[in-house]
This record gives structure tokens, sequence and C-alpha cells, in this order.
């Protein structure tokens, strides 16, 4: 009987790029609308998974970037100058235009949203969540890893997470002030194991090649029961169960996706990793600049198509513009 091979954690950051490339292209295809009774709505919704693999990827490249250099300051400016500029950009050119009145609650309310997108944090306002999202777990993010370091029994933190979405959803008190950030709180323990994965990725552990058919078997559970509760149930459950679904969904999709990677034709693997180099700026463009202005009756995969196709020059374009920004602010600053 032939042996099955190993499963190598070491290819999830091999893969990182084509992994985010397939995360980017999962959400643009979520955002593309689908009549509800579509036999297809289940599935386009599963394209939300994206996100959780961008925040499990996005923890095991911190958990990288903090062990090469276990630094405060380089950790945050480097995380500065990879969002910031970018947001900033996208910011201005998508709340400015939709300013109107001159009164003082508006310029703080047009000033809260450019900065750091408040109207989030304040209403659950959900146009570009992810990125006030992100720049919160990137502040905490380094003293998680210091704590994970120096005391590796808080790795368990991440469950305490999931406890913490079960009372957000039901602990009334709680649900009031806080549950207009579900969105949120549920992608929080993703992120974090995604960090304390992180250790094992870089030490190159395996898996015994076995373990393949229990990864399959989560993958099928998950991802069915995912597609039922949302062709079936859409708006009659609460989210976090799902999302807490997402989390085997996420982790195992993306080790069956390496096993992918290493047969696919590295022309296939470049055009994924093309788009995952892009992915913050196609995340910041593709819907409020592109989708949001393509007619409504091309039907779901030629809208996604082009969308995809406007998108790509865009981001790279946007990508040029920052990589010079960027550039000019570490020489200034002498970072």
């Amino acid at each position: 009987m032939m042996k099955i091979k190993d499963i190598e954690l070491a290819n999830i950051s091999k893969y990182r790029a084509e992994l985010m490339g397939v995360a980017m292209l999962f959400i643009i295809l979520f955002h593309v609308s689908l009549p509800r009774w579509d036999a297809f709505y289940g599935l386009r919704r599963m394209g939300n998974v994206g996100v959780d693999m961008f925040l499990f990827l996005s923890g095991i490249g911190l958990w990288f970037s903090w062990m090469k250099v276990p630094s405060y300051k380089h950790f945050y400016i480097r995380r500065f100058l990879r969002i910031y500029p970018a947001w900033f950009i996208i910011a201005c050119l998508y709340y400015i235009p939709r300013f109107h009145g001159a009164s003082l609650g508006n310029w703080i309310d047009l000033i809260g949203e450019i900065t750091i997108n408040w109207d989030f944090w304040l209403r659950g306002e959900l146009s570009f969540w992810y990125i006030p999202a992100i720049m919160i777990l990137y502040i905490f993010a380094p003293f998680y890893m210091q704590l994970i370091k120096a005391h590796p029994v808080y790795r368990w933190l991440p469950i305490i997470m999931i406890m913490w979405c079960i009372l957000v959803q039901y602990v009334t008190p709680i649900h009031f002030a806080l549950g207009h950030l579900e969105i949120f709180w549920s992608r929080v323990p993703i992120f974090f194991i995604g960090i304390n994965m992180g250790e094992m990725v870089r030490q190159k552990r395996t898996m015994d090649g076995t373990s393949i058919w229990m990864i399959l078997l989560m993958f099928v559970m998950t991802l069915a029961s995912s597609i039922f509760l949302e062709q079936n149930l859409h708006g009659q459950f609460p989210l976090y169960i799902e999302r807490m679904l997402y989390i085997p969904l996420t982790i195992t999709s993306i080790l069956l996706l390496n096993r992918m990677f290493r047969c696919l034709p590295s022309w296939v693997n470049n055009s994924f990793a093309f788009v995952g180099a892009l992915s913050l700026e196609c995340y910041l463009i593709h819907l409020h600049f592109v989708l949001l202005y393509l007619p409504g009756t091309w039907g779901y995969w030629p809208t996604a198509l082009v969308c995809i196709i406007i998108t790509l020059p865009m981001a790279w374009a946007l990508a040029k513009i920052l990589m010079w920004i960027t550039s000019k602010i570490q020489s200034l600053c002498e970072i």
C-alpha cells in the first residue's frame, strides 16, 4: 500500500501569497450579489471565509516577524506602513465626496471615519470594517506574542475568546453594548490561533499523512453544515455560530489548498500569488470603487469576472503609489 505523504506545515508559509490570493477571490465572489432563492446562494456565502483565511495567515506571518525582530517599535512601524497609507488614500477617496454639511459634528465624523473608521466601532458600519479590525488586532498582537513566548500556557486564550463570543450574543447587557461588533468578535479567535500555529509552521512540523482523512472529514462537515445554514436558515440564527464553524473550515481549507498548490503548474500558482500580493489593495478597491458601479443585470459570474479584471490593475497601480509613499516616509524617518 502506497504511503500518503506527510502534511508539511511549512507549506503554509511557502504558499502564503497563493493562499492570500485565494482568500481575496473568495471575498470578491462573496460580495457579488445573488438572489436568496438561487441554488448557489449558500455556497456563494462561503466566500465569507476568505476573511478568516486572511486573519489566520496574518497571525502566522506576525509570529515569523516577531521571532525575527522582537521589537515593539519595529513591529508597529512595519504594520503602520503596510496598512495606514493605503487606508488613508482610499478613505479620503470614499468619504470626502460623500461629505455633506459643514456642522462641527459632521466634520468630527469625517475626521473620525478617515483616521480610524470610527463608525464601525460606534455603530457597526461595515463599509471597510476589516481595516479598523486588523488595526486593533495589530495593536494587541505583540503583547500576546510576548506573553505566549514567556508563558506558553496562554496559548489557550483563544478558547476564552470563543467563550466571549457566546457572552456577546446571549448575555443581554453585553449584547446591547457590544453586539453590533459581532463580525469583529467572532473573527478574533482565528487570528490568535494563527499566531499560536506560527511556531509549528516556523519549525517546519509535519502531520502524519493519514491525518488527511481527518482533515477531509472536518472540511466536509464544516463546509456542508455552513452551506446548509446559509441556504436554508439564513437570518434565522446568530452568525457567530457559523463563524465558529469557520475556524476548522479555515484551517482545513488551507491545508487542502497547500496539497493542491504542490501539484499545480507554476503559472497558476504565480497567478494566485499575484492576487495575494495585492490583497489589501484589492480589498479596499473592489467593492466600493468597482462592483457597485457594474450593472446588476449581467449575472453572477460575468459580474465577478469583470470585477476581478478591473480591480487587479487598479490595485496594482495603488500598490505602486504606496511603495513610493512608504519609501519616502522610510527615508525621511530613516527607518
